[in-house]
């Protein structure tokens, strides 16, 4: 059985930072790719970042490209999102999720196997 779990979210200054973690219950975690995703009140779940088993390939949504960084550790059976200069729009609820399939990194919701129960990120003006 697979279990995400992510950690890190809260408030923030518009301008500020968080890193949000995610800790994945998972046999062989490095088989699997991870993505990023968030949700805010009233939107479609979006993606945000994925990165392969081996941290050798990364995708970020245009959006957040420059600001964030994902990572992952494949020791700790971690996946890391790092955002940097956050903005109010960046608010939302952000989900962490599993692909176990091979093949090219997923960008939709609908690639991804596993979900995490999400954690709340509110940035203020």
């Amino acid at each position: 059985q697979v279990q995400l779990e992510e950690s890190g979210g809260g408030l923030v200054q518009a301008g500020g930072s968080l890193r949000l973690s995610c800790a994945a219950s998972v046999p062989s975690f490095s088989s699997y790719s991870m993505g990023w995703f968030r949700q805010a009140p009233g939107k479609e779940r979006e993606f945000v970042a994925a990165i392969t088993w081996s941290g050798g390939g990364i995708v970020y949504a245009d959006v957040v490209k420059g600001r964030f960084t994902i990572s992952r550790d494949n020791a700790e059976n971690m996946v890391y999102l790092q955002m940097k200069s956050l903005k109010p729009e960046d608010t939302a609820v952000y989900y962490c999720a599993a692909d176990s399939t091979l093949g090219p990194l997923g960008l939709s919701r609908v690639d991804y196997d596993y979900w995490g129960q999400g954690t709340q990120v509110t940035v203020s003006l």
